[in-house]
């Protein structure tokens, strides 16, 4: 795996590692080198040489630096000129590029591979409202990215189905699009639909080059059942609830694995873990859905290690009936 050092003036790169940590979970192989006000170049270097230190003698190592020609780039560029054929250092750090780094570590083993790929999403992570004051390149840059398979005969592939009460938000639009590379993200939810402001919110919030639509669960039955128009498509469907998941998979949805990654905390409902809270209906509606052979992957990202559902299910009722028997 690579290796990848984060590096700023101030705390800027301590920040930022812990807000990639709350998108893409914790990562192995990643320092944070701050250059604070009262420290010189030496001071910098040593810190430098101790982040690599901690990786494998023979890992590639990616640098990312907040800014080009400042102290932390040029520390670590006087590293760099000694291992050229396999470290790389990237300038103008931003959160979309750190994600895209960790993602890029799923399948590229090289930091120079890493580095040339991650520039365009960094670049593609700035962008302005209101939309009129983005510069036209931009714009164009992203509908060159965006591919349409509509009109394709045959059925959605479904790449992944969640539930997730916050529905299109930065873990599903990085850390989830990332790992299974759908084409289209598909919200499905009748409260939703009927909310024009939610809608539009969500199809803004879709990662360059991924659709996003919000749909009644009826709408999704109907659509699933489309043998002309969605051969090549690669569906994420986000739910809010697992009542919503019954309704689809009754009415003809052809899920095999729900992903539980947050089901949040409202009166009457208990929450036997920080993501999942539950009332009466949601657990008798998990053990449907369980008893029509549905799979539960409960986890908030990819990394995370898969949560026991008859486990968290079990715990759940046990504080229910308690609360109850108050």
């Amino acid at each position: 795996m690579v290796g990848i050092v984060i590096a700023s003036h101030g705390e800027f790169a301590k920040g930022i590692m812990q807000s990639g940590s709350m998108i893409f979970g914790e990562q192995e192989k990643v320092q944070a080198v701050t250059f604070m006000p009262n420290e010189g170049p030496d001071d910098l270097k040593a810190h430098l040489e101790a982040a690599v230190a901690t990786f494998d003698a023979d890992d590639d190592v990616l640098f990312l630096v907040d800014l080009w020609g400042g102290s932390p780039f040029n520390q670590a560029n006087g590293l760099f000129e000694a291992h050229k054929d396999k470290w790389a250092i990237v300038t103008g750090l931003n959160l979309p590029m750190l994600i895209e780094a960790y993602a890029s570590r799923l399948s590229m083993t090289s930091a120079h591979e890493i580095a040339a790929h991650i520039i365009d999403e960094a670049k593609a992570g700035v962008r302005v409202k209101p939309e009129e004051l983005q510069p036209e390149e931009a714009p164009k840059a992203e509908a060159a990215q965006t591919t349409s398979n509509s009109g394709t005969p045959g059925k959605f592939k479904y790449v992944l189905a969640r539930i997730d009460s916050r529905l299109l938000h930065g873990q599903v639009a990085t850390t989830w699009s990332k790992t299974t590379n759908p084409t289209r993200i598909i919200v499905v939810s009748d409260n939703v639909a009927k909310d024009e402001l939610r809608t539009n919110l969500i199809k803004q919030a879709a990662p360059g080059g991924i659709k996003a639509h919000v749909v009644p669960v009826d709408q999704m039955i109907k659509l699933a059942k489309d043998d002309q128009h969605f051969g090549k498509e690669r569906a994420l469907l986000l739910f809010e609830s697992p009542q919503d998941v019954l309704r689809a998979v009754e009415g003809g949805v052809p899920l095999e694995t729900i992903n539980v990654g947050s089901m949040a905390h409202s009166t009457g409902k208990v929450q036997p873990n920080t993501v999942l809270a539950f009332d009466q209906d949601d657990i008798d509606t998990f053990e449907k859905l369980k008893a029509k052979g549905i799979k539960f992957d409960v986890r908030k990202v990819p990394s995370d290690s898969n949560g026991n559902m008859d486990s968290i299910l079990k715990k759940a009722q046990a504080e229910l009936d308690k609360q109850n028997n108050k």
